[in-house]
């Protein structure tokens, strides 16, 4: 299944590519930093910062972008998205930033055009809400984190 993303490229986002599959059955798509080469961003431990991807888009209504990490920033470097997945709705017209934080034991460089994200094209589904005063009761029942095993 395919959908068109309509993509503004922002002044600072020139030169960059357009959210690539890097394989035919990619699900996501790497998202590259919009950061001037002139001046990486460096990542301490523990520090987060939000890094621009130079550009826009307009996605149909009924999808979302999810903004997910990039499993070999997080595999070798412990650089992750701290809001993962992060959520584009479909009325944002604004730059897609990637929100990176390092939890890794070294200071990581963030360089303009590396690949530090990936974003996934989903269906959004609404829902209704009812306030009802009494739920049916489940074999789960109220059981939360932990309680249906280790």
């Amino acid at each position: 299944m395919s959908v068109v993303i309509k993509i503004k490229t922002l002044a600072h986002g020139e030169g960059l590519q357009l959210p690539t599959y890097h394989s035919n059955q990619a699900a996501g798509a790497d998202l590259q930093a919009a950061v001037p080469v002139s001046e990486p961003l460096v990542l301490v431990p523990g520090q987060f910062a939000l890094v621009p991807g130079g550009f826009a888009m307009a996605l149909p209504a009924g999808y979302e972008a999810q903004i997910r990490p990039r499993s070999g920033l997080a595999f070798k470097h412990g650089v992750t998205v701290l809001n993962a997945p992060g959520t584009i709705d479909a009325d944002y017209r604004g730059e897609v930033k990637v929100l990176l934080i390092n939890h890794g034991p070294l200071a990581f460089q963030i360089t303009r055009g590396m690949r530090i994200a990936q974003m996934v094209i989903a269906p959004v589904t609404s829902a209704q809400f009812e306030y009802i005063k009494n739920l049916d009761d489940s074999d789960r029942g109220v059981g939360g984190f932990g309680s249906t095993g280790s």
